[in-house]
């Protein structure tokens, strides 16, 4: 059904400049706050929504990340809710291209005539003629990227399944990215909003479906966000904060505020924190650290200082090492926290709680190897016996967990130089597990994540 018919900019004028020159030099403002970023284009993005004064800063946040991938991306695939028109499922439109101030942006009509013949999607221009939700970030991509061709649709009622088999579909490779538009809480005080917005934050960033979808206020694109969660879980993507504030934070009334963030996800073997961060993260092991041998325990870190990144939701081991040997190694496999607190807690634990040495003393420091590695949240790993998980598993990107009963252990991704054989990996943490030689069982279960990595050295 795809027609010659163009879908006009409804928006231009009230969420952004109709004016080409303000369009492009507001987007372009926006765009120059987050810096330029070394790290590969992501695969997927989450963004808000709204008028440009309002969630434009958050949303730049997100587009900052693809000047790597400007000439690589070529197509967007691009899900927003449906706020004009009752839906259930997922629709596209039928015209060949959407318009804004700074031109025409073309559709891959066989992208969305196959999900249509595929029982995937249904035609409906009415759902998208009136949608705010794709056409403001538009002006966005024509900022950020070279020639790409748009899939935009309209995610009403549909479970995660569903918005999963979409993307399934038009995954792609390298070419194509993924786009969630979302905003999260609505209309409520500035407190109030960022403790929802925060606990929306945590779900998304655990990959936890089901705490995202019990909120009907987490987040007005929830139903495209679980999709794409489906897909991170499914693809051990890993899932990084940039932003998340509010219109309070903005330009909006602080009584009654909608809550924005900006996420990015990409392969979980794919560097996802840039030197800065890292460097932070070090910083703030060798802090707590330096903490217990003061005689105290480390407090979390204070939000106001904290980076978004380091905000994020996440898992994490600390690795110390003196001239090569193991001085302690403490982690968690699930998120509890922000990030930076996490690599804190661990830091002061592989120091003096780890059962397997005595507590670092002082004079111990100079020369301390700190490794930090950052988890993503492990998923089920679905083997039928031994032979297949010897065989599906991935030297040296893997981290593997074992348990049966009471029984559990895991190995980093970092083991495999140890241990860079799958039956001698597998039958170490069999006996780290305290499981016998061999050991197979119905109840045995196998979960698998990967982790970023990275270290330094205390020279004082």
């Amino acid at each position: 059904m795809p027609q010659a018919a163009v879908r006009p900019a409804a928006l231009a004028g009230s969420f952004y400049p109709a004016r080409p020159d303000q369009l492009a030099g507001m987007a372009d403002f926006y765009l120059g706050q987050p810096g330029e970023s070394a790290l590969p284009a992501p695969k997927a993005l989450i963004a808000p929504h709204a008028g440009f004064v309002y969630s434009g800063p958050i949303a730049a946040r997100a587009y900052a990340r693809l000047r790597p991938g400007r000439a690589t991306i070529r197509r967007v695939v691009m899900l927003c809710p449906n706020h004009r028109v009752a839906l259930r499922g997922i629709a596209a439109p039928t015209v060949r291209a959407f318009h804004t101030p700074l031109g025409e942006v073309a559709l891959d009509q066989a992208a969305l005539a196959a999900l249509v013949e595929g029982g995937q999607a249904v035609w409906s221009d009415e759902a998208h003629a009136q949608e705010h939700a794709i056409e403001v970030h538009l002006p966005f991509l024509q900022r950020t990227l070279d020639d790409f061709v748009l899939v935009p649709l309209v995610v009403g009622e549909a479970t995660p399944d569903q918005v999963g088999r979409v993307l399934d579909a038009l995954w792609g490779g390298a070419e194509t990215l993924i786009l969630v538009s979302s905003d999260l809480s609505h209309y409520h005080g500035y407190d109030e909003a960022r403790i929802r917005d925060e606990r929306t934050a945590a779900a998304i960033e655990r990959l936890d479906i089901a705490a995202l979808l019990a909120d009907r206020d987490s987040a007005c694109g929830r139903h495209a966000i679980a999709g794409l969660l489906n897909q991170a879980r499914t693809r051990e993507l890993a899932c990084l904060r940039l932003d998340l504030r509010n219109s309070g934070d903005t330009e909006g009334d602080a009584g009654r505020v909608v809550g924005y963030g900006a996420w990015a996800f990409a392969p979980a073997d794919q560097a996802m924190l840039d030197a800065a961060r890292r460097r932070d993260l070090l910083q703030h092991a060798v802090a707590a650290i330096e903490s217990g041998l003061a005689g105290h325990r480390p407090g979390p870190v204070p939000r106001a200082t904290l980076p978004p990144e380091l905000a994020t939701w996440r898992a994490s081991f600390v690795t110390l090492e003196r001239a090569g040997n193991l001085r302690g190694c403490i982690g968690s496999l699930q998120a509890g926290g922000a990030l930076a607190d996490d690599v804190a807690r661990n830091a002061w634990n592989a120091a003096f709680a780890d059962p397997r040495f005595a507590p670092l003393p002082r004079d111990e420091m100079p020369g301390l190897e700190i490794h930090v590695s950052v988890l993503t949240p492990p998923v089920p790993f679905p083997v039928a016996d031994e032979t297949e998980l010897l065989a599906r598993l991935r030297p040296g990107i893997d981290g593997l967990i074992l348990a049966d009963g009471q029984r559990r252990a895991t190995f980093l991704p970092a083991v495999w130089q140890d241990l860079p054989e799958p039956r001698g990996f597998v039958a170490a943490l069999r006996r780290k597990a305290g499981l016998p030689p061999g050991h197979w069982s119905d109840s045995l279960r196998v979960e698998r994540y990967t982790a970023e990595s990275f270290g330094g050295r205390i020279d004082g």
